[in-house]
């Protein structure tokens, strides 16, 4: 990064963080993807006197994201990473597929500049809205991230740092929704202030896997198609076989244990992957990684992606060579 970089690009998606709602009062029936991104900054006195260009990508309830969407996020992320004067980006995004948009910036762009996402859990119009002080923190992290060894995707609510990779919304309403599961956040701001936490001190955040860059250029309606199945109680392979039907590309399960299925899951997905879709196992459970035990059925694991992430590494893994 150079050192005289001081600018930081903040790109709007839409989300809650852009919502309104009829009252203030009212923090749970809004409209998401209201507000532009320069409303939502003229909203943060904080931020005056920072230099800041705002873009707005797009507005959407983030259950709605797209690949199309993510695409053109990429690809304006990789624009403005590659200017000279931009320190870093902030991205505001929904909170419900925000984890899932960290990860695929990181796999698809393995940024050395701060890249991070924020978003609220309350809408903008609330009386007590927590979209302006994550914003505030999030352009703060975008602009001193490299001075506290931090780079890559991250994502910043309710004060708390979290690495793309591990980070999740682990609650559906309250304000610190996300963590980092048993990995834990990687920092925490206060004030504007950046503190990297001990137990991550030395452990780079933007991890060493190199970037898969075909989704940058690839024709969305070329992407593989990848979908998540779960195994459970009960379990059939009828989804399995319906999917492979329709003509999907790979498939994630959700496993139960320590990467286990059940039986009749097992035997559809093991006959797709001979088929030619590519099948990975992720935990369904939330913590922990897939570790197969020696004679394990020939299902790849996932390790310690959880099956939205496993999904988005497996469609990139799978996308055309000459797009790359």
């Amino acid at each position: 990064m150079q050192k005289n970089a001081s600018l930081v690009v903040v790109l709007g998606t839409g989300g809650t963080i852009a919502g309104t709602a009829l009252s203030s009062s009212d923090d749970s029936v809004y409209t998401a993807a209201q507000l532009s991104i320069a409303q939502l900054l003229a909203t943060v006195p904080g931020l005056a006197g920072v230099p800041i260009e705002a873009e707005q990508v797009a507005q959407v309830d983030s259950k709605d994201m797209s690949h199309a969407i993510w695409q053109v996020l990429a690809q304006r992320v990789a624009h403005h990473l590659a200017r000279a004067e931009v320190a870093g980006i902030a991205i505001t995004h929904g909170t419900d597929t925000l984890e899932e948009t960290a990860y695929f910036l990181q796999r698809v762009l393995a940024p050395t500049k701060p890249v991070v996402l924020t978003g609220a859990m309350r809408p903008a119009t609330s009386a007590q809205a927590d979209g302006p002080r994550n914003l505030l923190d999030a352009v703060a992290v975008a602009r001193h991230a490299g001075d506290a060894g931090l780079s890559g995707v991250l994502a910043v609510l309710h004060g708390t740092v979290h690495g793309a990779r591990q980070v999740r919304k682990a609650h559906p309403a309250r304000l610190d929704a996300f963590d980092s599961g048993e990995d834990g956040p990687l920092a925490t701001v206060d004030n504007g202030v950046l503190r990297r936490l001990p137990a991550h001190a030395a452990v780079p955040a933007s991890g060493h896997l190199p970037p898969l860059t075909a989704a940058l250029h690839c024709a969305v309606a070329d992407w593989p198609r990848v979908e998540i199945v779960v195994s459970h109680a009960g379990a059939s392979g009828a989804l399995v076989r319906a999917l492979c039907t329709d003509g999907v590309d790979g498939l994630v399960v959700a496993a139960t244990g320590n990467g286990t299925l059940h039986h009749e899951i097992e035997a559809a997905l093991l006959t797709a992957q001979a088929q030619g879709v590519a099948v990975r196992r992720s935990a369904r459970s939330g913590d922990g990684r897939v570790v197969l035990q020696p004679g394990a059925q020939g299902l790849p694991g996932a390790d310690d992606l959880s099956p939205v992430k496993a999904r988005i590494e497996l469609m990139l893994a799978l996308m055309p060579a000459g797009a790359r």
